[in-house]
């Protein structure tokens, strides 16, 4: 689940508390294009009100139709399918003979939609497996890669945070970027053992390490889902963590500072920590993407922007100055 559906709990959490009957659907299987992927969910209410979205609108309208109509699952979970037929697809949006398998669920309070809320907002990774035979729901540790699954018996879905990321440094430009990186479902900790460095008021669901640098790499044990960003200006905590990231199989590692700093910096690591030159060269600096930005907000969108296409398998080439924009001149220095 992502940030996206993590909203549309919470709205269900909302309604259920306001009294309301509320079906959850939850996408387990999609043939040919599908707007949505699966484990996505879509919630509707007794009055028809809709939170989410699993195709272009004509699903939705349906689903409010038959709610209205008092049409849908009342008591126990139940597996429907739209656009098997040619008619279907071109009826509900979907390319000819593409097919959505969703499970409509009603909601009770063994459907525990209020502890799974609880745990994600918390920034936990939850396994749910929920009974179709009688809409019981029980909650676990995930264990393996994330997963969804429907057989005759039973829906596995995993909920929560799929990708980590490592900031260094908890200065005000992290409390930007952990609190985006979260939108984007990453699993954020920061790492900083400076005293100066405590934040008043930390952010929900991140978590906050005193650790040295590299101590908290290694106890991350990072994996290709991770992503690792040192923030501190300062070599003696940034090289630290960069040195065990670099080393390990982190899809992205990336440190502030201006492209002079840049090649000190891969300089020193080459040096004291001897690291070859084509690891160095998976070394993202300056962080994120060249776009001008100068405020802590701006530097984080970049930065996770890069993370984006970094993800993704995309390259994005080195941007080109068009002249000044109506924010002024452009910035000396970005990161």
């Amino acid at each position: 689940m992502d940030n996206v559906d993590l909203n549309i709990l919470r709205q269900v959490v909302a309604w259920r508390a306001g009294g309301h009957r509320v079906v959850m659907g939850t996408v387990t299987r999609t043939w040919g294009s599908a707007p949505r992927p699966v484990g996505s969910v879509v919630a509707v209410r007794d009055d028809g009100a809709i939170a989410g979205s699993v195709s272009g609108g004509c699903i939705e309208d349906d689903l409010i139709q038959r709610t209205k109509a008092q049409a849908l699952a009342a008591t126990a979970p139940q597996v429907v399918r739209y656009g098997v037929s040619g008619d279907e697809a071109a009826r509900f949006g979907l390319p000819c003979g593409g097919t959505l398998e969703l499970v409509l669920e009603p909601l009770a309070d063994h459907s525990q939609v209020e502890a799974l809320l609880d745990r994600l907002v918390d920034g936990q990774q939850v396994r749910r497996e929920l009974t179709l035979a009688t809409g019981a729901v029980a909650l676990s540790e995930p264990e393996g890669a994330d997963v969804v699954v429907l057989d005759e018996h039973r829906l596995i879905t995993t909920h929560g945070p799929n990708w980590r990321l490592l900031i260094v440094g908890a200065g005000q430009m992290t409390h930007y970027l952990a609190q985006m990186a979260q939108a984007l479902d990453y699993q954020v900790t920061v790492c900083d053992p400076r005293d100066e460095y405590t934040p008043a008021e930390p952010l929900p669901g991140v978590r906050y390490l005193r650790d040295m640098p590299d101590d908290a790499v290694q106890a991350l044990r990072p994996d290709a889902h991770t992503a690792v960003i040192a923030l501190t200006h300062d070599p003696k905590l940034d090289d630290l963590a960069l040195m065990e990231a670099l080393n390990s199989p982190c899809f992205y590692v990336g440190a502030i500072g201006s492209r002079v700093n840049q090649a000190k910096r891969k300089q020193r690591l080459a040096e004291h920590f001897d690291i070859g030159e084509a690891t160095l060269a998976r070394l993202h600096g300056p962080v994120g993407i060249k776009n001008g930005a100068r405020t802590p907000p701006e530097i984080a969108v970049s930065i996770l922007a890069e993370l984006t296409a970094v993800r993704y398998g995309w390259r994005i080439p080195e941007p080109v100055f068009l002249g000044a924009g109506p924010a002024g001149p452009e910035a000396g220095c970005q990161v």
